[in-house]
């Protein structure tokens, strides 16, 4: 005697697999054409300036220089010694390499001279610095 019935089920319309093997597949291409953001090492309280912020490129070699604390090249922490040799690598790599410099307002005037002097020293004759733009 039954008192069940079994009743067979239709298969779904839609296939589940597929679906989620082309989410996938979009993922994966989001995921590779998404560019990134070069976010700093250091948030810095940038001196104000009426002037109009100077482009820089993406090959541009940054140096954040915090009120205290070592100076960083991009996100690494240098010295000042360390900071000569890896300027001096990238003027061999590329003679028309650049220099950005991000100062706090309230880091030594000396430690920006330094940082000039050394990439003057390495034949880095571009220096940028930055600030942060202020209506007029």
């Amino acid at each position: 005697m039954r008192f069940t019935s079994h009743k067979h089920r239709q298969a779904p319309s839609v296939i589940i697999v597929s679906l989620i093997d082309v989410l996938l597949v979009v993922l994966i291409y989001l995921v590779v054409t998404t560019t990134t953001k070069q976010q700093p090492a250091l948030k810095l309280a940038l001196p104000q300036s009426s002037q109009q912020k100077a482009g820089t490129s993406d090959s541009a070699l940054i140096v954040t220089i915090p009120k205290q604390g070592p100076l960083y090249l991009k996100a690494d922490p240098v010295t000042l010694d360390i900071l000569k040799k890896r300027l001096i690598e990238a003027v061999q790599a590329n003679p028309k390499a650049t220099l950005s410099i991000r100062a706090d307002k309230d880091a030594s005037v000396g430690q920006v001279v330094s940082v000039m002097t050394a990439a003057k020293d390495t034949g880095i004759t571009i220096a940028n610095l930055w600030t942060a733009h202020q209506e007029p």
